[in-house]
């Protein structure tokens, strides 16, 4: 199962996730989409959930915070106990075990980012 873990700011744009998601997933097969429990409902990443026709995972911020990520931002850390939103998502929907099949990649305008994590299938 590759599960996209998917970071943005509250300003960010349909546009901005797809393109964060095209650079971390390239060719990759999807099978869900994963974000903080706080965005969740944001528009735009429900807009892209309904774009790929994947279904939309919400993490709490406890499971966001017990995940290791390569990356690290400040403003992140603080924010949700993570050193990247993305790839903790990513992380914690693809379950135990699951592993980060690269860094987070970042949209052109740092708008958004996103991640993949590999874990069992389920």
């Amino acid at each position: 199962m590759i599960v996209a873990g998917i970071g943005f700011r509250g300003a960010a744009t349909l546009d901005d996730l797809q393109q964060a998601l095209q650079l971390a997933a390239g060719t990759a097969r999807i099978d869900a989409l994963a974000t903080a429990a706080t965005k969740a409902d944001a528009p735009q990443i429900r807009a892209l959930a309904k774009r790929l026709g994947l279904p939309l995972h919400a993490v709490d911020a406890d499971r966001l915070a017990a995940q290791q990520t390569q990356t690290q931002s400040a403003r992140v850390a603080a924010q949700f106990g993570t050193g990247s939103l993305a790839e903790a998502a990513a992380l914690a929907v693809a379950g135990a075990g699951a592993v980060l099949l690269a860094p987070r990649a970042i949209s052109g305008d740092g708008m958004a980012t996103a991640a993949l994590a590999e874990g069992p299938d389920t």
